[in-house]
């Protein structure tokens, strides 16, 4: 079965006839349906076909991925610096504005474990600098040596 470059039904065409019309089209006879009865056969630009064929595939592995959103880690400390903790809520706001959601964490060293509020008190600070773009998924919780949080995107 052959099919035309417009998408009209030429009919059942043996191999030599349909390659004939093809290139008499300056066009090429692209089998698209091998397994059928009969088979079916297309004549159309197959580089034009195989490009738009790719920019589908591209775009829906771009909806795929905008689905699929990710939890970023930050990993703050008791004595984080002023400076480091800029650099990090700048990289926590981006993220969080392409939709991600972010997981805050301090893990206490040593005699740090008899202080757990310093840690609690840093993870509220960096949720407030991230208020504008977040909100608080879960509060500070302690989980062994470590107090975490999640920030998730705002709506």
């Amino acid at each position: 079965m052959v099919i035309g470059p417009n998408g009209e039904k030429l009919g059942i065409k043996n191999l030599d006839d349909a390659l004939t019309i093809a290139s008499f089209a300056a066009l090429d006879l692209v089998l698209v349906s091998a397994n059928s009865k009969p088979a079916v056969a297309k004549i159309m630009d197959y580089n034009k076909y195989r490009y738009e064929k790719q920019k589908k595939l591209k775009e829906a592995l771009k909806k795929q991925r905008e689905t699929n959103k990710e939890v970023k880690i930050y990993r703050l400390s008791v004595t984080i610096d002023v400076a480091d903790f800029e650099t990090r809520r700048r990289n926590a706001e981006n993220y969080l504005k392409k939709g991600h959601k972010i997981k805050a964490y301090i893990r206490f060293k040593g005699r740090q474990m008899a202080y757990p509020e310093l840690g609690e008190k840093v993870l509220l600070r960096f949720a407030e600098a991230l208020s504008e773009v977040s909100e608080i998924e879960s509060k500070p919780q302690m989980d062994g040596r470590q107090v975490y949080m999640m920030l998730a995107p705002k709506k």
